[in-house]
């Protein structure tokens, strides 16, 4: 499951959070890898980089920034299943 968040803060790498921008949070995959995020309900998906530390909710594998998911579901929905590669 993937969830989506859209406060202004620093992010683990160091850089200002952009709520619009491709990016995501991962608890451990390393900062700056490429991932390819599909939802199988939608068929939709998206090449976001890990650029923060997240979720810490359980269940959930990604926080997408909230243009990210917009990109992949409603958000309506808040939380979407989701199948996520490493490119790099």
């Amino acid at each position: 499951m993937a969830s989506f968040y859209y406060q202004s803060q620093f992010t683990a790498s160091g850089g200002l959070f952009d709520s619009e921008a491709a990016t995501a949070a991962h608890r451990s995959l390393p900062l700056g890898s490429r991932v390819k995020v599909s939802n199988p309900a939608t068929g939709r998906s998206i090449v976001v980089r890990i650029t923060d530390r997240g979720p810490y909710v359980g269940g959930r594998c990604l926080d997408l920034a909230r243009g990210a998911f917009r990109r992949i579901a409603p958000l309506a929905v808040g939380i979407t299943p989701v199948v996520y590669r490493v490119l790099d």
